[in-house]
């Protein structure tokens, strides 16, 4: 423990210069490339100039009024337990099966060694009309664990969807039991990691029809081991986890198809190289039919997992471009995102970072990523926040993908915008153009009162079946916000549940759509952002246009199956069929 020097005041002078001008060069980077950017493409849509002139909110914070009483404890009592700055997990899945998205909400509790009992995670069961049922007794799933994050997926394959928690310790594993319970099948499965679990995902890595299960870890963390640090000020504050030194490996768990799962990180490869994993985002990166797992990592080189289609991984982030930023340095990475803006077939990445870094937008040029943060518009407006939970959607149905980011603080800065939590931020909206080009909606945040809190996750999905995608923000030491899309849009949608041919979600699977004279591409995934479980349903804004005149899968593997026209307005299934 340091008692002579803050930690985080060791910075040389020479490093402080360093960080000036990055920023500064930074800024003059996007005001100049974006400019140049404009210059060579089509102006945006109408109102995304950002200056908050013509724009509307977007969402209305409806938690007041949703029965959902959930608030959020890190457990914090002065020590400054390090684990404290990040916990606040949130999760959106069917568990009853009746259509409409359930919530659940992951607790942090107390780090103290004689700690209080913590309050425990909740559930809360969707009623359809923007009110919620706390059924977290009846379900038994109020771990009180010091909890990350969530995932959901039917690991079992029954059609009831189950769900995994990440804690600081032991993680757990709720099987569901069709009758609105769960039971707490960890020891049976095999998947107790006692690490500091983040991000996790279901999916299919190997093809074998079973899910298995990703743990991305933070750092080897203990009470033992924790440090004093302060702030720039000199007032203490939390570390970095630069001050630890002590990386950790993510886990592969292989599902063997009876319920229990095996220990695969090191056959799988995974075990060869160690980071501060944070968020997760899988998919098929190169186009060669296999999945692949980006890791973004705090403060270590990001890893981008490439499958060689046996079962074993080798890191290509370094060779592939997405290891560091164009700067060559190591980020922050908090959430992360794979999404195709270009609607060009392949995945781009999207990070959130720490304050004075920017959020770093990768775009991917077969196979190889190019940091094109500025050209995209992105880097100056996320210069001044700490970036965790993000995603992607068309949230005003126009064709183009618009971005909303959740932010809170790691470090005491200024401004200030909340007297009563010094770490709380407004989250930010952007507006997606046809260009490429992303402009920030004002009022900022898009809502019409500034929401400022210590955000952590953020889940995306449509929690009302109207066509348009709703978030729920976790923030930590506070209640959630559940933001309800309220954009009065001429424009039309269309949504699909892709299902493989066991009837489980085909997560990993791009399904590309024809509509007028437009190509747009999704991907099947829950598992994005920050530590937390999205709709895993696949939306499309359509812009005026009545129907989607093809859709194509491109399943796991590389199959690609085409089906025929729809109509907009509707929520669709689409099944991998059995023969080929």
């Amino acid at each position: 423990m340091n008692t002579t020097q803050p930690q985080d005041l060791r910075v040389s002078t020479t490093f402080r210069r360093a960080t000036f001008w990055t920023v500064v060069l930074s800024l003059a980077a996007t005001v100049l490339i974006a400019g140049s950017f404009t210059a060579c493409h089509r102006a945006a849509p109408s109102g995304s100039t950002g200056n908050g002139a013509n724009d509307r909110p977007w969402f209305e914070d409806v938690t007041a009024r949703s029965n959902v009483d959930f608030e959020h404890t890190s457990g914090h009592d002065g020590h400054y337990w390090f684990p404290e700055i990040s916990t606040g997990g949130v999760g959106l899945l069917d568990y009853d099966g009746d259509g409409y998205l359930d919530l659940y909400f992951v607790q942090g509790g107390s780090l103290g060694p004689s700690g209080t009992a913590a309050p425990g995670n909740k559930l809360y069961r969707n009623r359809g009309d923007w009110t919620f049922e706390d059924v977290t007794e009846i379900a038994g799933v109020g771990d009180t664990g010091y909890g990350m994050g969530c995932t959901a997926g039917d690991y079992d394959e029954d059609g009831d969807v189950d769900l995994y928690v990440t804690n600081v310790g032991p993680n757990v594993l709720y099987r569901n039991n069709g009758d609105g319970t769960f039971t707490d099948v960890t020891a049976q499965a095999g998947v107790g990691d006692d690490g500091w679990g983040s991000s996790c995902t279901f999916v299919d890595y190997d093809r074998d029809g079973y899910v298995d299960l990703f743990v991305a870890n933070y750092i080897n963390w203990s009470r033992g081991q924790e440090l004093e640090c302060y702030s720039r000020v000199g007032r203490r504050d939390y570390c970095s986890p630069k001050n630890y030194n002590a990386s950790a490996r993510d886990t592969m768990y292989r599902n063997l198809g009876d319920g229990t799962f095996e220990d695969a990180t090191a056959s799988s490869h995974l075990s060869q190289a160690f980071g501060n994993g944070f968020g997760i985002a899988c998919a098929d990166y190169n186009g060669d039919g296999h999945l692949d797992f980006y890791v973004a990592n705090d403060g270590t080189a990001n890893q981008l997992w490439m499958s060689d289609g046996s079962g074993r991984f080798t890191d290509e982030a370094l060779i592939s471009g997405c290891a560091l930023n164009h700067y060559g340095w190591a980020e922050a990475g908090m959430g992360v995102a794979a999404v195709d803006v270009e609607n060009d077939g392949d995945l781009d990445l999207f990070m959130s970072h720490l304050h004075e870094e920017t959020n770093t937008f990768y775009l991917n040029r077969n196979g190889n990523f190019e940091d094109a943060t500025s050209i995209m518009g992105l880097a100056a407006p996320s210069l001044g926040f700490t970036g965790f939970g993000l995603g992607f959607a068309d949230f005003d149905h126009d064709g183009s993908v618009d971005l909303y980011v959740a932010n809170g603080r790691v470090k005491f800065t200024e401004p200030q915008y909340d007297p009563d939590d010094p770490y709380a931020e407004p989250n930010l909206l952007f507006r997606g153009s046809e260009t490429g080009q992303f402009q920030e909606v004002l009022p900022r945040g898009g809502t019409s009162t500034l929401l400022a809190g210590t955000s952590r996750a953020a889940a995306f999905g449509d929690l009302d079946n109207d066509g348009d995608i709703d978030i729920v923000v976790a923030n930590k030491d506070g209640r959630p916000h559940l933001l309800r899309n309220i954009i009065d849009s001429p424009n039309n949608w269309i949504m699909f549940r892709v299902l493989n041919r066991r009837g489980g979600d085909a997560v990993g699977a791009t399904v590309r759509i024809d509509v007028a004279d437009r190509i747009q591409w999704r991907i099947v995934q829950r598992t994005y952002s920050y530590c937390a479980s999205n709709d895993p349903r696949i939306h499309y804004g359509l812009g005026p246009a009545q129907q989607v005149d093809a859709v194509m899968v491109r399943w796991p593997g590389g199959r690609e199956e085409s089906f025929g026209s729809f109509a907009a307005g509707q929520i669709y299934e689409l099944r991998e069929r059995t023969t080929q």
